[in-house]
């Protein structure tokens, strides 16, 4: 589908996954919506999660938009822009208007890329969500651009294209680093539900190093008045540099149903969650919707549903 920006009125594509009624719903029940962010380099064709996002959507009757929010983050009009944020919000309001939605379940989630605009969609538009599930997300620019030049990825010349120079280039650059970075605005986003996850061997075998979920985590925490539940950055250091939980916070954990990897940590602060898992740089979608199926958030109209 096409869809008219409000900001610049310029014409932008999404996705639209309208499920057949389930057999137990009734037809005229509203259904929940289901925002699918894409990676860093994709756009809204992405088709790396269409299986397991029609599967799951057909048997919960969710309908899905998965908007294109200005394509791969090689532009300034991407990554977390205010163009970027308000194509998100856009494709919503044109789901609720044209189809019967149930506001109060209003889902996000994202992986890589998508992570990083799922904590930046939380941070901007807190009360338009339910719950918001992000995956080995990106939360710091600046560290993720000194990461990927360290290692040699390409991400970090992207990252220059969007905000328009390395680190320090100019206070204008880094005002753009720090508008772009969900890390320095997440506590905007206390009281919602959210639930990062990350794998273990991320940072080295993936482009994301997990010490980008934990940090998120700690803001969230302390931003929902549990600072006693943050991770401390001597713990941090240890499971980035090592691929491994410190002995002290190794507990059993109670395996999650179709989850594809087991849980290594875990840990709760109030309505935000960080799990670390055994895997990489990947998603969950079934995981990932099992979540955010849990949560329902009181209902807007929808003329307010978007701001």
């Amino acid at each position: 589908i096409t869809i008219t920006s409000s900001l610049d009125q310029s014409k932008q594509h999404a996705r639209i996954l309208i499920p057949n009624p389930y057999k137990p719903a009734n037809p005229n029940t509203p259904r929940p919506l289901l925002v699918l962010l894409h990676t860093w380099s994709a756009d809204y064709r992405q088709a790396m999660f269409d299986k397991p996002i029609i599967a799951q959507c057909t048997i919960r009757n969710w309908v899905c938009i998965m908007p294109n929010f200005r394509g791969p983050n090689i532009r300034p009009q991407a990554c977390a822009s205010k163009l970027a944020v308000r194509d998100v919000l856009d494709a919503i309001q044109h789901t609720i208007n044209s189809h019967n939605i149930d506001t109060s379940r209003i889902y996000l989630v994202g992986t890589s890329g998508g992570g990083h605009m799922a904590l930046a969609m939380a941070h901007r538009a807190p009360r338009q969500f339910a719950a918001v599930s992000a995956w080995v997300p990106i939360s710091d620019l600046v560290a993720w651009h000194a990461q990927t030049k360290a290692a040699k990825r390409h991400y970090y010349k992207q990252i220059e294209k969007c905000t328009g120079g390395p680190p320090g280039a100019s206070p204008a650059v880094d005002a753009q680093y720090n508008a772009r970075s969900p890390i320095h605005h997440l506590a905007a986003a206390k009281n919602l539900p959210i639930d990062i996850n990350t794998g273990i061997h991320d940072g080295h075998t993936g482009s994301v190093p997990v010490s980008h979920s934990l940090h998120a985590f700690n803001v969230l925490a302390k931003a929902n008045n549990h600072v006693q539940k943050q991770i401390s950055q001597n713990h941090i250091n240890h499971i980035t540099r090592n691929r491994a939980i410190p002995k002290t916070l190794i507990k059993k954990h109670t395996p999650e149903p179709n989850r594809r990897h087991p849980i290594l940590f875990r840990r709760s602060a109030g309505p935000v969650r960080i799990t670390i898992s055994s895997g990489g740089h990947e998603g969950d979608m079934p995981t990932a919707l099992h979540f955010l199926a849990k949560h329902q958030r009181k209902s807007t109209s929808k003329k307010q549903s978007s701001k």
